[in-house]
């Protein structure tokens, strides 16, 4: 039984990277359009805007905000917490990408019969979390679910008592 965890290629992570990038882009075209005196935004008159301080400003923010788009863009392209959670009869393997180096992918194993029970952590609220961890012998809790929007409190019971039955586990909540 595999269970897949998106990763950052989201819709609504390509659409912040794609505000914060343009957003950036126009500020730092403002800023140097104040420097230059050249109109480098076909859209906007920013003739009237002096170098000293708002051009300054406006270069730095959209320096600050490209460098935020290319991190969100290279995330993205690397798919930073893709994975998969894979169990059988003998072992659970738990299986996440992150950024590139040394560490670039984690891959865990665990022997089944060290596994103690499956827990659901349900926290609502302003910031509502429901997430599923496998709980071991030795009292380590790995998580088994991503870090998405709230999935439906049906959806992740339904997914933990799936799980329990599968590994023949003890089922706990909190």
């Amino acid at each position: 039984m595999r269970a897949y965890i998106s990763g950052s290629r989201r819709l609504s992570n390509i659409f912040w990277a794609s505000a914060v990038t343009v957003g950036g882009l126009g500020f730092f075209l403002t800023g140097l359009s104040s420097y230059f005196n050249v109109n480098l935004l076909i859209f906007s008159d920013v003739s009237n805007i002096a170098f000293i301080p708002q051009g300054i400003v406006l270069t730095f923010y959209g320096t600050v905000a490209l460098t935020l788009g290319i991190f969100l863009w290279l995330t993205i392209w690397w798919d930073v917490g893709f994975g998969y959670n894979d169990y059988n009869a003998k072992e659970i393997t738990v299986y996440r990408k992150g950024f590139p180096g040394k560490n670039r992918e984690l891959n865990l194993t665990f022997p089944s019969d060290n596994v103690k029970s499956i827990k659901v952590k349900v926290k609502d609220g302003l910031n509502p979390r429901r997430q599923l961890f496998l709980c071991l012998k030795d009292n380590r809790e790995i998580p088994l679910t991503g870090i998405d929007q709230p999935v439906a409190l049906t959806k992740i019971e339904n997914e933990a008592v799936t799980l329990a039955k599968y590994l023949n586990v003890f089922l706990e909540t909190e």
